[in-house]
């Protein structure tokens, strides 16, 4: 007598086997696709990570970009996969592996909070890192359905199907993440997009909710310190010696999409509304880090800032560095070494340098150098300038 087969035998532990890996492979799919489209912002976000927690991490921050593409084609590899039905038996397990990490690795963020928004999603879906962490528990859990039901998932493909949809699958992402890196996202989820006014961006709304603090007020007494609340503090006891008060931020207020624009020159003066307010086009060169910023297209930065400047021809009356008149300005958030240097090595370039916060750069345009254009406060034109005559 013929055996039946178990994955037809067992037909509803197909069906849960199927749901599993259908909803993981299609997670998996959307977080690598929204990082794909904006590789450099899967970059910032793990040196952000680094960063934040120091020491030995900082040696790796020059594996930042490596471990983005690592993570990105892993992740559309491991989605493809799982939707595909390639392979599920050693994907399910690379799947629940994957989850061992990363979800001990987001309670700990959570705990710590180095890191305001975690970037699985990008800049498509920003989540805190209490949703990312309880997002993991839920996928952790389909990824153990997986692995305890993948004998009852059948094979679909060929051997050697499966290992040219594997390949297309890698060549596909190497190809369009390099194509994105050279360029600029494809779709831009962040706030400096064209099109948007960026003075509305910055507008609290009369009903914004604001930040709600705790607050802890120490008192000394006979040389012996203590905490006091608003409402049990020693008000006209003078016996106690006030020394200090904390706060305690216990409940995030409103924060616009744009809240931490500001354009300082050298002089420390803020041009941020000269700049939005212009009717005229501004045009924006941003260079988040000097050292970091691409050599090669430094010509056509200084081929721009000659065809857009004022003084371009009246070389007697060059303005003070940072006071370029309006139309033309390099926003970088170097230090100032390094802007010195950067005005040695590049002299016709000196007097258009301004700064900016670093994050905000990055935000700002997936570039280094990149160019943005205002006019009225709203974004016109956006661009590498690598892409640009």
């Amino acid at each position: 007598m013929k055996r039946n087969n178990p994955a037809s035998r067992l037909s509803p532990y197909r069906l849960i086997a199927s749901i599993s890996r259908t909803l993981l492979g299609l997670v998996f799919i959307f977080s690598g696709v929204v990082k794909a489209i904006d590789p450099l912002g899967t970059v910032y976000k793990i040196e952000d990570y680094l960063k934040a927690f120091g020491g030995f991490f900082n040696e790796l921050l020059p594996m930042a970009e490596l471990a983005a593409w690592a993570l990105i084609i892993l992740e559309l590899l491991l989605g493809v996969c799982m939707v595909l039905n390639i392979r599920t038996q050693w994907t399910s397990w690379f799947a629940l592996l994957f989850y061992l990490v990363m979800t001990p690795l987001t309670l700990y963020i959570a705990l710590t909070n180095p890191v305001s928004d975690c970037g699985c999603f990008g800049d498509a879906i920003v989540l805190t890192n209490w949703q990312t962490f309880w997002k993991n528990v839920v996928l952790i859990v389909l990824a153990i359905i997986l692995v305890a039901l993948r004998k009852h998932v059948r094979q679909l493909w060929s051997n050697w199907m499966e290992m040219l949809l594997v390949a297309l699958t890698i060549l596909a992402a190497v190809v369009f993440m390099s194509w994105t890196r050279n360029h600029l996202p494809v779709k831009d989820f962040r706030p400096y997009k064209i099109g948007n006014h960026l003075p509305t961006l910055m507008e609290y709304p009369e009903d914004a909710e604001p930040d709600v603090y705790e607050y802890a007020f120490v008192y000394e007494k006979d040389g012996v310190e203590q905490t006091f609340t608003l409402e049990n503090y020693p008000k006209g006891d003078s016996t106690w010696t006030f020394v200090r008060q904390d706060s305690r931020l216990i409940k995030k207020g409103y924060e616009p999409p744009i809240h931490d624009l500001e354009i300082l020159n050298a002089n420390y003066e803020d041009l941020t509304w000269d700049i939005l307010e212009s009717e005229e086009p501004v045009t924006l060169v941003v260079m988040y880090d000097l050292k970091k910023a691409d050599k090669a297209q430094i010509t056509k930065v200084e081929a721009l800032a000659s065809n857009l400047s004022p003084f371009a021809s009246s070389p007697d009356t060059l303005p003070l560095q940072g006071e370029s008149e309006g139309n033309f300005y390099i926003l970088t958030g170097s230090g100032t070494d390094d802007i010195i240097n950067f005005c040695l090595e590049y002299p016709a370039l000196s007097d258009y340098v301004c700064t900016c916060d670093p994050v905000t750069l990055k935000t700002i345009v997936r570039a280094n150098p990149g160019v943005i254009v205002l006019q009225n406060g709203t974004v016109i034109d956006k661009y590498n300038i690598r892409n640009r005559d």
